[in-house]
């Protein structure tokens, strides 16, 4: 199995660190790390398996069907109530008397900040480098579908969380599953729950701990030169325990800030680099359409573009996976419609605003080409190649394109990098921390327990070989989407009853902005 197919979505670079790190695992590491592989590889494989005869996983499939089936469902909910969502997120309809820990733009801030990451950065230059420019339109309608995916299983994490005397709240797929289920009398709620939970726990400590670790302290040892992991890992674990030991409070309270700073940094230079090629503007979205639709890129022209579209999409943005409702899930409100509206906007301003961004950057900056050994496009410069895109170049691709026009921006880079793995961790520690208490309670004790593990854990990811590792936990991760989308499907109904409910109360007025 190609590495690309073993992405996992905001654990998108992992393709890209960790083979160079196997090669220089010690003998006890490589029979650690086989004998795991072994264990772990049949469902790793299951996971990430394509449909006969392509190289499309059944995986992103299954992601991108209920985003279609969900966006039929609510007739385009995701176009008619884009601007109620924004204007949901300025607080135009929040009451802080209202039930739950965060604001609507505090909850969004922290899911976008377990998904705005290094796949935004890396994974991007991979779908354009393989797909060609036409993966960009594919990627950008899958993002559009997706939104209506987060709609739907953020509306049904508000509407079954716990809420608490002390004012917390827990929420998420488990239980809507189980909550859910028994309301409609359905079967094997419970059951559910404890898969999700548990798949949960397992890519938060991998994919959403180890590897953000790991690939923190590669940016930052390829800066300062080479030094043992662990010391980045104390020190990212002594940052992030500060930070979670306060609770969803705490982690909103960074998020609401790193966020938007990252992704203003990020867009801004982007946006630079677009109008230093405003000529280029048209070429490059003649491109992007042409390709979608007809044999200009390589990987089979149109199926090849559309493949690595919605398989940058389906790895970047989580939709469906169940993730984000977990942060969703503690909004202020009584409305659970109006989560949903919010939560729409993940997928937007992840894949069709920062990942078009990356696309269109490398697209008018750099000239593609097709290798002719390995039939694979590569980036070159003046006719000499400098990055080849074969899976495991793509941070490099990226940042060859931005540094075109600011030489010093691969150290910008950097600090993204960083920024994006510490936010993703913190957001996937509150993840995995709910998926723990559903399945051992809540408790102080019991939450201090798990964010000390996940700190230990965060170590352990800085300073280890973690290959196979994070190939089972991005499968976990994608597990919970097979068990999220599942349960969506016999709940869907119960958003399409709240929707038309809250529809037709802000219509008559009933609903009106607070204050008003």
């Amino acid at each position: 199995m190609d590495r690309i197919k073993q992405l996992g979505m905001a654990t998108a670079a992992a393709l890209f660190a960790t083979p160079a790190l196997a090669q220089d695992a010690p003998g006890l590491d490589d029979k650690i790390n086989q004998a795991f592989a072994d264990f772990t590889g049949p469902f790793v494989s299951f996971i990430f398996a394509p449909f006969p005869g392509t190289g499309f996983p059944w995986i992103v499939g299954w992601l991108v069907v209920a985003a279609t089936v969900f966006t039929l469902y609510f007739a385009f909910v995701q176009l008619r109530f884009f601007s109620h969502a924004i204007s949901l997120v300025k607080g135009d309809y929040s009451d802080p008397n209202d039930a739950g820990e965060v604001s609507h733009f505090q909850a969004l801030a922290t899911a976008l900040s377990g998904t705005v990451g290094l796949g935004n950065i890396a994974g991007v230059a991979v779908a354009v480098g393989i797909g060609g420019p036409g993966a960009t339109f594919w990627m950008i309608v899958a993002g559009l579908l997706g939104m209506a995916s987060k709609f739907t299983e953020c509306t049904l994490g508000v509407k079954y969380r716990n809420e608490y005397d002390d004012g917390t709240v827990s929420g998420g797929p488990m239980y809507y599953m189980s909550k859910g289920f028994d309301e409609l009398g359905l079967p094997g709620g419970k059951i559910l729950a404890i898969l999700f939970s548990i798949f949960c726990i397992l890519g938060a400590l991998g994919g959403g701990n180890m590897f953000q670790a790991n690939q923190a302290h590669q940016q930052i040892a390829g800066i300062t030169g080479d030094y043992p992991g662990w010391i980045t890992g104390v020190i990212f674990a002594i940052i992030v325990f500060l930070v979670i030991v306060g609770g969803l409070k705490s982690i909103a309270r960074v998020t609401e800030k790193v966020v938007p700073f990252m992704g203003v940094m990020y867009v801004a230079a982007a946006l630079v680099i677009i109008i230093m090629h405003a000529d280029q503007i048209g070429w490059a979205f003649g491109q992007i359409f042409a390709g979608a639709f007809t044999g200009l890129g390589i990987a089979g022209g149109m199926v090849g573009a559309l493949i690595q579209g919605f398989r940058r999409a389906a790895f970047s943005n989580e939709a469906g996976v169940g993730s984000a409702a977990i942060a969703h899930s503690a909004v202020r409100t009584k409305e659970p419609i109006t989560e949903g509206f919010v939560s729409l906007l993940e997928p937007f301003i992840d894949t069709v605003v920062i990942c078009t961004m990356t696309a269109l950057v490398i697209i008018i900056t750099q000239q593609l080409l097709i290798d002719p050994e390995t039939g694979l496009y590569m980036l070159t410069e003046d006719g000499s190649a400098i990055a080849t895109v074969d899976g495991n170049s793509g941070v490099s691709l990226t940042s060859a394109a931005f540094a075109s026009a600011f030489g010093w921006f691969p150290y910008v880079l950097a600090i993204a990098v960083v920024l994006f793995a510490f936010s993703t961790m913190i957001s996937w520690s509150y993840y995995g921390l709910k998926a723990w208490t559903y399945l051992f309670g809540e408790g102080h004790t019991k939450e201090l327990i798990f964010k000390i593990i996940f700190c230990v854990f965060v170590v352990i990811g800085a300073a280890a070989n973690l290959g196979p590792v994070i190939d089972f936990s991005d499968a976990a991760i994608f597990a919970m989407a097979v068990v999220n989308v599942f349960a969506l499907y016999f709940l869907m109904k119960v958003v399409r009853q709240e929707l038309a409910s809250y529809a037709a109360r802000l219509k008559s007025g009933e609903i009106r902005k607070f204050g008003h």
